[in-house]
C-alpha cells in the first residue's frame, strides 16, 4: 500500500508541473492587460511603469520560474485588477462554490443510484427502461440552456425561486455557509440541481450497468439458492459490489465539478470560484486565471488521489497491479 501510494503521489506531481506551464505559456500569451488597465489619457511613461510593475517587462521564461517559485511559498501573484492576492480571491468564492457541488454531489448519489438500482434490476420491464430513457435527457441537453429553462419555469413562470444570487449566510467556523438558511436553499436549488442533472445521468446508468452484470454473477446465483431475501441479496451482495466504480465516478465528478462549474455559475449568477474565473477572462486579470487553474487542478489531483487509495483499499488487486507494472 505504502508503494502505491508514493507512486501516486509522484504522478500527482508531475501533472501539476505539467498543468503549470501549459497553463501559464497560453494564458499569458494572449491578449494585453495592459490596455484594460491603463487610462486612455496616460503617457507612454505611465504605461512602461504599469508594465514594469506587474513584471511583464520580462522574459516569458523568467515570469514562469517566479511564478513557479512563488507558487512553491503559496504565493501565485497578485490580481492586476484588483491588487489583492489571486489565491486570497479565490479563497473568499471557494465556501460558495463548495457548498454548491457538496449539494449537487449529494442529489447526484441520492437520486441517481437509487434509480440506478431499480432500472437494472427491472431493467426488461417498463419502469426500468422508462428510467434508462429518461437519464439520456441528462447527457443530451447543455447545461447553459437547462440552467435558462430552470430559471423560466421555477423563477419567472412560477416564482418559487430565486434567479439569482447566494442568499443569507451564516457564519460557521469563520466561513460564510448559505446552506444553514432558508434564503439560502432557496437560492441555491436550482444551480444544484442543473449541476447535478447530467451527473445523475452517469450515475444512473453505471449503476444500472452494474446492477445487470451482478445478477449473472455465480455469487448472486448462490445467494438466491440459499433463499436469501431480495433486499438481502441487493444491499450485501450486488450494491457492495457495484460501489467502487461509483465510487470512482463520483470522486472524480466531484473535481470535476469544482474546476468546471463555471457555467451554471454564471447562469445563475453564484458567487463562486467559476464565476470569479469567466470575469477575470473578460478582464485579462492573469494571475486570477492561472491561480484559479492551478488551484482547480490541485483540488481534482487531490481528490482523484484520495479515490485511488480508495479504490485499492476496497479492491486489494488494484496494489497488486500496480506493483507488477
Amino acid at each position: 500500500m505504502l508503494l502505491f501510494t508514493l507512486r501516486r503521489l509522484i504522478q500527482s506531481l508531475f501533472v501539476l508541473l505539467a498543468v503549470s506551464i501549459v497553463v501559464f505559456l497560453a494564458v499569458y500569451a494572449v491578449g494585453d492587460p495592459v490596455e484594460l488597465l491603463v487610462s486612455p489619457e496616460s503617457t507612454v511613461q505611465d504605461r512602461l511603469d504599469l508594465i514594469a510593475h506587474l513584471g511583464l517587462n520580462q522574459p516569458i521564461w523568467k515570469q514562469y520560474l517566479i511564478f513557479l517559485w512563488g507558487a512553491l511559498h503559496g504565493d501565485l501573484g497578485n490580481s492586476f485588477v484588483y491588487s489583492t492576492p489571486a489565491i486570497d480571491l479565490i479563497i473568499s468564492r471557494m465556501p460558495a462554490t463548495f457548498e454548491l457541488v457538496v449539494v449537487a454531489i449529494f442529489l447526484t448519489c441520492a437520486i441517481g443510484i437509487p434509480l440506478g438500482l431499480v432500472a437494472g434490476l427491472y431493467r426488461d420491464r417498463v419502469l426500468g427502461r422508462g428510467i434508462m430513457a429518461t437519464s439520456v435527457l441528462g447527457y443530451s441537453l447543455p447545461n447553459f440552456w437547462q440552467g435558462m429553462m430552470l430559471i423560466l419555469m421555477f423563477a419567472v413562470w412560477l416564482g418559487w425561486l430565486p434567479a439569482s444570487g447566494r442568499g443569507d449566510t451564516v457564519s460557521v467556523l469563520g466561513v460564510p455557509l448559505s446552506i444553514f438558511t432558508a434564503s439560502g436553499w432557496r437560492h441555491i436549488a436550482m444551480p444544484a440541481v442543473n449541476l447535478a442533472l447530467g451527473n445523475i445521468a452517469l450515475v444512473l446508468r453505471l449503476t444500472a450497468a452494474g446492477v445487470a452484470e451482478a445478477q449473472s454473477q455465480e455469487y448472486v446465483k448462490f445467494a438466491r439458492a440459499k433463499g436469501l431475501r431480495p433486499g438481502r441479496i441487493v444491499r450485501r451482495h450486488i450494491l457492495r459490489n457495484i460501489l467502487i466504480p461509483v465510487v470512482t465516478v463520483v470522486g472524480m465528478e466531484f473535481g470535476g465539478l469544482i474546476a468546471y462549474s463555471t457555467i451554471t455559475e454564471t447562469v445563475f449568477a453564484w458567487p463562486g470560484m467559476g464565476k470569479l474565473l469567466i470575469d477575470s477572462v473578460y478582464q485579462l486579470d492573469r494571475p486570477v486565471v492561472v491561480a484559479y487553474v492551478m488551484l482547480a487542478t490541485l483540488i481534482f489531483v487531490v481528490v482523484n488521489f484520495v479515490v485511488d487509495l480508495l479504490y485499492a483499499a476496497l479492491d486489494p488487486r488494484v496494489q497488486l497491479a500496480a506493483a507488477t507494472q
